[in-house]
């Protein structure tokens, strides 16, 4: 039986969704952030020493499994018969590999330096605070939101040329893409001036095991992320 420990508002919402689209039964441990520092509670470190979701435990074959691109490609690889992934002999099983990895190789850094320096000014001691605020716009400015906005166009880019991005057939990689564009349409307006970056959102959102998932691990602030807009 596979276990998703799960938290609240994180990557884990994604691993219940691939797990209904390729409905395999699971069950689910609930896990809160502390809401004063929002971090994942202690508990999860009796699960993985990292103590970060997604994580997943699989009495079969005694496994205990982080990371959501790993996990995600165990599952798919063990249980998938074929299903959310390209044949491994085409083009698009390549895109499949690129899109599965980049998501929290390289899309998922600059949306988390964003959210951070957001949260600096008010984080920082109360005397400090004026010029926490100048070095957080001064990031956000010079280098951060580039590198946000550098993304969120070559996102659209990519959906421009096919309706999914390992191609015209939906995949893993949808889901584990799901989170940044998600995040950076809560965060950084990536829905604004962005069809197919807001088209592609509300696929996902509409697909029944997306639902089925949402209904199976409770509230999750992104669920709207399509209608967002930058704050």
């Amino acid at each position: 039986m596979i276990t998703v420990h799960h938290l609240d508002n994180s990557r884990s919402q994604r691993v219940l969704w691939l797990l209904e689209e390729l409905e395999l039964p699971y069950d689910i441990k609930f896990y809160k952030r502390d809401p004063k520092t929002m971090m994942a509670p202690p508990s999860l470190k009796a699960i993985h020493p990292l103590g970060k979701a997604p994580i997943i435990t699989d009495t079969e074959g005694n496994v205990t499994l982080a990371e959501s691109g790993a996990i995600i490609e165990y599952l798919v690889d063990k249980y998938g018969q074929g299903r959310l992934a390209p044949a491994r002999d085409t083009p698009d099983y390549i895109r499949f590999i690129y899109w599965l990895h980049y998501a929290e190789g390289s899309a998922m850094p600059p949306l988390l330096l964003k959210l951070i320096f957001g949260m600096l000014p008010e984080k920082a001691p109360l005397f400090f605070r004026p010029f926490a605020f100048l070095i957080a716009k001064g990031a956000q400015a010079q280098f951060i939101n580039p590198q946000v906005k550098l993304h969120m166009d070559y996102w659209e880019r990519s959906l421009s040329e096919s309706e999914w991005f390992a191609g015209n057939s939906f995949t893993a990689a949808d889901i584990q893409m799901s989170f940044p564009l998600e995040a950076a349409a809560a965060r950084a307006g990536a829905t604004d001036s962005r069809a197919h970056v807001k088209a592609f959102l509300s696929r996902i959102h509409n697909r029944p095991a997306y639902q089925r998932a949402l209904h199976r691990g409770g509230a999750y602030a992104y669920a709207n992320a399509d209608n967002s807009s930058s704050s």
